[in-house]
């Protein structure tokens, strides 16, 4: 018998280190040659990672949401014949490629377990009655005694009460008919003289979560978006005509069912032909603008694990149906987790929606390195006035936000107005300029 170190493989793209996703293995599992065994994510995507020979587990490097070099060890394996790791070093050390990805707990430390919430009635565990009774029991809850009815409690009950100076009229009866016993007098006692709560008592739990995975991914980029000046633009849109548009096309029964995205996208296109500048990356480390001749509208769509962006590439060389049908595709990819690294990345310009769930408004935050994201809030019908009088128009806002670093105020107010009046016309969508 041997032992067989596997290493975190290069995985491209100039990754020099992954993040642990999801051990799919144990110690003691049997690992069969292309087995897949750990999940990892990088900065782009989450890739599963497969034995490359055939062996039992022994040994693996961290825990989920620690950060491993490439190169570093990963997996140890007790392989037939011999391996590639001398046998008195079965035990490996903690690997120097791995980092936890939050330092200041070890990477290997359980997150302890929050403690119980105390009863209220005990909270002075360590206090004894006046007359040295033993700690109270928690006391059931029962309704306090109607205004003017006696308490119910034995002589010698009375007796600790006037010594302690305790009203018993406050004091919560377990026994039959409220009676009050020693017991009771304890917890009342014990708790400070605070009547047990009869309603439902406070969650005093902590528990702590770690942030990793998808969830780290995100928080990152947010906080890199966060240091970038943002401009926002709100602009209200009568999309009666184009619902009427839709609800026609839809009504044919032809492909897939048209949303409003497919639209916005097209629109997005037509309006990217006229100011490409908006069309880029922004490398401000290099002081570069990187200015892409296809069209690759980023999606941002929830999933059971957070929020991803799969990519409609090349938006510029696809018609309305097509368009739809790849959204479709791509957001069912994203939500199944079957989505591929080369469809979660490389998007130039990002569409966000909550769909019904929009709010009037919104401030969508950048998909750094894009200089340009378009949300969209929810359809509504609202009075609008035509001149004359009010009527009732389907309405939607577009809060569309830009890199002020790269994007002029003036710029981005034409680029939200040209998309203003593409989709209130929406014929001029489809005409060839």
């Amino acid at each position: 018998m041997g032992i067989y170190a596997i290493r975190m493989p290069d995985i491209g793209e100039g990754i020099a280190e992954a993040e642990i996703a999801e051990w799919l293995v144990k110690p003691g599992d049997v690992l069969r040659e292309d087995d897949p065994m750990v999940a990892v994510m990088t900065d782009k995507a989450t890739v599963e990672i497969p034995s490359p020979v055939t062996g039992t587990v022994i040994w693996q490097a961290g825990q989920p949401g620690d950060v491993i070099a490439v190169g570093a060890e990963l997996v140890r394996l007790e392989v037939d014949g011999p391996g590639n790791v001398a046998e008195e070093a079965e035990t490996p050390p903690t690997s120097a490629g791995t980092k936890s990805a939050t330092p200041e707990k070890p990477a290997a430390a359980p997150v302890p377990e929050p403690e119980p919430a105390p009863r209220q009635e005990a909270a002075a565990e360590v206090q004894k009655a006046p007359t040295g009774a033993a700690p109270a029991p928690a006391a059931p809850a029962a309704p306090l005694r109607p205004e003017g009815e006696k308490p119910i409690a034995s002589p010698a009950v009375r007796a600790r009460a006037r010594e302690a100076g305790v009203d018993l009229r406050l004091v919560r009866g377990s026994g039959p008919g409220g009676r009050i016993s020693h017991d009771d007098l304890d917890a009342f006692i014990a708790s400070g003289g605070v009547p047990a709560p009869s309603g439902p008592r406070p969650d005093t739990s902590v528990e702590e979560i770690r942030v990793i995975g998808l969830r780290r991914k995100i928080a990152e980029r947010m906080e890199a978006a966060n240091s970038i000046p943002q401009i926002t633009i709100v602009e209200e849109v009568d999309a009666t005509a184009l619902e009427d548009l839709r609800g026609r096309m839809n009504a044919q029964g032809k492909g897939t069912r048209l949303t409003m995205l497919p639209f916005i996208a097209r629109a997005m296109v037509r309006a990217l032909r006229e100011q490409p500048l908006l069309n880029v990356h922004y490398d401000a480390g290099a002081g570069v603008i990187r200015r892409f001749g296809g069209i690759h509208i980023g999606i941002a769509a929830q999933t059971p694990t957070g929020l991803m962006v799969p990519v409609l590439r090349h938006a510029e060389a696809l018609d309305l149906r097509s368009t739809a049908a790849e959204i479709a595709r791509l957001a069912t990819a994203a939500k199944e987790g079957t989505a591929r690294r080369d469809e979660l990345t490389g998007s130039t310009i990002t569409i966000t929606s909550l769909g019904p769930l929009g709010a009037i408004a919104s401030t969508p935050i950048l998909n750094v390195p894009e200089v340009a994201i378009v949300g969209v809030n929810r359809l509504a019908v609202r009075p609008f006035w035509n001149g004359t009088a009010f009527e009732p128009r389907k309405m939607m806002n577009l809060s569309c936000s830009f890199d002020h670093r790269v994007i002029d105020g003036w710029d981005a107010a034409v680029f939200v107005a040209r998309l203003k009046e593409l989709l209130e016309t929406p014929a001029l969508i489809f005409v060839e300029s």
